[in-house]
């Protein structure tokens, strides 16, 4: 109904006031790359939960109706980006959302959000897994950190690998479904001064590691800032060929480290 010849990205993510995370790092980063950044917010906190203290506004119920108003103006999109979603049940309604309203070449980008440093977030459970697992198969991208590759496959975390070990979990997670499968927040091992990126495609069955020095800091949003890249630069190449991919995970990680030290220094934010 309403003609517009700039791609369209639907953003699944949480709002936080203050710090740089998610929705406040997704549309900046997505409309400097040319691209209509359209939220669907999936709540709205004060701050983001790094901060001791922070209100939360869960808007599971009011996304379902948000997507219903897309529907009827008939707003179609190009791709798809999820990051943070908070229950099972708002991953059960982006996943519908997205069986809904994909097209043909719509690109579909999911952030598996489920924990770190070996274990599940805060009031994360088993079912978020599943349902998790469930969402990944509709995805042509998944850039799951090391804990969430070991979550979605089922298997116990290890924190050192072989480089052979880590191209086997990357071809079984890209049987599940997605076709580009990125591994962030690697160890390097007998190294721990470096981490390490690792990245998989299907569609020539091609492996890629990219090794940097580890900074020993907390930077929230660095992980959306990494995705973000990653996303607006396949809709920009116009293509998830095997070697856009390895240089669009260097880039994405390298941008990622500078912009997060660039707006916020050494900070909690």
């Amino acid at each position: 109904m309403y003609a517009n010849k700039v791609k369209k990205v639907v953003a699944v993510h949480d709002l936080s006031g203050v710090g740089r995370v998610s929705l406040t790092v997704v549309i900046p980063i997505l409309s400097s790359m040319g691209f209509q950044v359209c939220p669907l917010p999936t709540a709205v906190l004060s701050s983001h939960t790094q901060y001791p203290e922070f209100s939360f506004l869960d808007l599971t119920d009011e996304m379902p109706k948000i997507i219903s108003e897309w529907k009827k103006l008939e707003v179609q999109f190009d791709a798809f980006y999820t990051g943070y979603l908070g229950s099972p049940r708002q991953i059960h309604i982006v996943s519908d959302f997205i069986d809904d309203f994909r097209r043909p070449d719509g690109l579909v980008v999911v952030d598996p959000v489920l924990g770190d440093n070996g274990r599940l977030y805060a009031n994360f459970h088993e079912s978020m897994i599943d349902e998790m697992k469930h969402l990944i198969t509709k995805a042509d991208v998944v850039t799951p950190n090391l804990t969430e590759l070991f979550y979605l496959l089922g298997i116990p975390y290890k924190e050192m690998n072989t480089d052979e070990e880590l191209k086997s979990y990357l071809r079984q997670l890209s049987d599940c479904g997605p076709e580009v499968v990125i591994i962030t927040s690697v160890p390097v091992r007998d190294d721990k001064h470096k981490t390490s990126v690792y990245a998989y495609n299907r569609n020539g069955n091609r492996y890629w590691k990219v090794t940097c020095p580890y900074l020993p800091a907390h930077y929230p949003g660095t992980g959306d800032t990494f995705t973000s890249v990653i996303t607006g630069a396949l809709l920009q190449l116009q293509l998830c060929g095997s070697y856009a991919v390895c240089r669009i995970a260097r880039n994405a990680g390298i941008r990622a480290v500078h912009r997060r030290r660039r707006q916020i220094g050494f900070s909690a934010e």
